[in-house]
């Protein structure tokens, strides 16, 4: 297997993790509420959309760090294809 082959595979991993991870966000987002109104027994409506945001907040620097090592990973592929493009050229 080419290293190409592989740089290819691990882009693919990790964009799909990416994908995954986005639509978990995107489900946690449509949970959460923009405005409560509370009253005293709504106590556990507001720790639960705390809860919400804050793992909606967590999420962040993963999906921000999966997105720069997808990106990094497609510009290396790319460059590598352009590369044993020229040699064969």
């Amino acid at each position: 297997m080419g290293t190409l082959q592989m740089v290819l595979i691990a882009w693919g991993v990790v964009t799909a993790i990416l994908v995954c991870m986005w639509i978990y966000r995107s489900a946690l987002e449509n949970r959460e509420e923009d405005q409560i109104f509370l009253d005293a027994a709504g106590d556990s409506m507001a720790r639960e959309q705390r809860a919400i945001v804050a793992r909606i907040e967590k999420l962040s620097r993963p999906i921000i760090a999966l997105m720069a090592i997808s990106g990094l990973l497609f510009v290396t592929m790319a460059g590598m294809w352009i590369w044993q493009s020229i040699q064969s050229f």
